[in-house]
């Protein structure tokens, strides 16, 4: 009985143990007509319907107009780096190579 209890024991705990819940991960993604405020706003826009990316936490989301460049945390559980750079693509901007157009979408501004 105390065996067949501690195996149980041992499945639960190895089940528990094993069950990752969230994969944090941070991915910067090169947005080349981005460089103003108004940018910064539309792309955090495009990002806000997503779950994987905690919206309340400031960090979540960094842009650095200089260097035309949007670092996000996301959780890779609930979404993909291509998810994020397709979102951008739609919202006008090119996002590390995928185009607006790419997705059916026209330019934020002109390249």
């Amino acid at each position: 009985m105390n065996r067949l209890f501690l195996g149980l024991l041992c499945v639960a705990a190895l089940a528990v143990a094993g069950c990752r819940r969230v994969d944090e991960r941070t991915f910067t993604v090169d947005v080349p007509q981005a460089s103003t405020a108004a940018d910064e706003q539309a792309l955090r826009a495009a990002l806000a319907v997503y779950g994987g990316i905690n919206a309340k936490d400031p960090t979540a989301i960094v842009f650095d107009a200089a260097k035309h460049q949007l670092t996000v945390r996301y959780d890779s559980m609930q979404l993909a780096k291509k998810n994020i750079e397709i979102s951008l693509a739609k919202a006008g901007f090119t996002a590390n190579g995928v185009t607006p157009e790419s997705v059916g979408a026209k330019p934020a501004k002109a390249q």
